[in-house]
């Protein structure tokens, strides 16, 4: 009896199994990128519904008891030092073959009887593709630089660091430029900067240390403090601690990264802040992102563009911005705004 011919039928992704996945799966595709640059994200604080542009800031005041006295009244103001968090919207047309796109996650070997169907595949299209969005958002949520007329994540917003930069360096007035004259906000006068030197594993542990006891008292007295470094500002503090220490272990939990001697302050190292020029140490709550979700301004969707090629069309509203850079709310640590930590 004649062997069996045996056929690989490689899976297919059409035109509309892509748009239908697209209407049907909106909401979740548009939450997609965020979520994926959610290793950050986590350690940040939402606004959602925000398109284009939401006033935060930091409301202050003072007020105490003292001695009974009936005539005694406090006339000090209560103010508000506004920052403005902006979104941006960000568009991408991506042309693409499906089933190359398919091939190239699947491999010439997939059988339509692994119980791979084309509606799941669809999906999955659509999904490794708004999973490369994601990537790209929390590669950029530091250094990102706005230009309207760039062409690529970097471009749409500007990231905590390029901020950063930005509060530090004075504005002469120019009056025939309608320019006024502002003032850097962030300074070592104010209490929010701390210069510091290039942080190695030969002196990670005091740099570190430094940093927090050059905190405000009221930021110190937060009960959940964050560090936010590159990667190897985490190897080279434990490489010098134990050096310091003589290796005594101080590390009680995995993952849980704590500064000796300030046990509120948590390590947060991540790949997107390696080369970063600065370190933030603040809150959670400090630490905003906005984004849209909600409404109809945001939209994926999947189009026709030649015979074998579609494209994948997404818009959606991201930026970031500190409410407060006030030094009760926020430390940057630098060497000079610019060279890498």
């Amino acid at each position: 009896m004649p062997n069996a011919k045996v056929v690989i039928q490689e899976p297919e992704v059409t035109f509309e199994e892509l748009a239908e996945s697209a209407r049907k799966l909106r909401k979740p595709l548009l939450q997609i990128p965020v979520m994926r640059a959610e290793k950050a994200l986590k350690f940040m604080t939402p606004r959602v519904g925000i398109r284009v542009a939401e006033t935060v800031g930091t409301l202050d005041g003072d007020m105490q008891f003292g001695p009974y006295d009936e005539d005694r009244e406090d006339n000090s103001d209560v103010k508000i030092t506004p920052r403005t968090l902006f979104t941006y919207l960000g568009s991408v047309v991506k042309n693409f073959k499906p089933n190359a796109i398919v091939k190239s996650i699947w491999g010439p070997s997939v059988l339509h009887g692994e119980g791979m169907k084309n509606t799941e595949l669809a999906r999955m299209v659509l999904t490794m593709l708004t999973r490369r969005m994601g990537d790209h958002l929390y590669r950029e949520l530091f250094k990102a630089q706005r230009n309207a007329n760039g062409t690529t994540t970097h471009d749409l917003f500007n990231g905590f660091d390029t901020i950063a930069k930005t509060e530090m360096t004075a504005i002469e007035a120019n009056v025939a430029q309608g320019i006024e004259a502002k003032p850097a906000a962030i300074t070592e006068a104010l209490g929010n900067l701390k210069v510091i030197e290039a942080i190695t594993k030969n002196n990670a542990y005091d740099v570190c240390r430094a940093i927090c006891k050059a905190a405000n008292e009221f930021l110190r007295d937060e009960e959940e403090l964050l560090l936010f470094c590159p990667e190897h500002v985490v190897w080279d503090y434990e490489e010098d601690y134990k050096t310091t220490t003589g290796g005594t272990a101080y590390n009680t939990q995995f993952h849980k990264y704590v500064i000796e001697g300030f046990e509120n302050v948590t390590f947060v190292p991540l790949s997107c802040k390696n080369g970063s020029p600065f370190l933030q140490l603040t809150t959670k709550r400090n630490m905003l992102y906005g984004v849209d979700q909600i409404s109809d301004k945001e939209n994926v969707e999947v189009a026709r563009f030649k015979a074998f090629v579609l494209q994948f069309i997404a818009t959606m509203f991201f930026g970031v911005q500190y409410e407060s850079i006030d030094k009760e709310r926020i430390l940057f640590a630098t060497i000079d705004g610019t060279t890498a930590i």
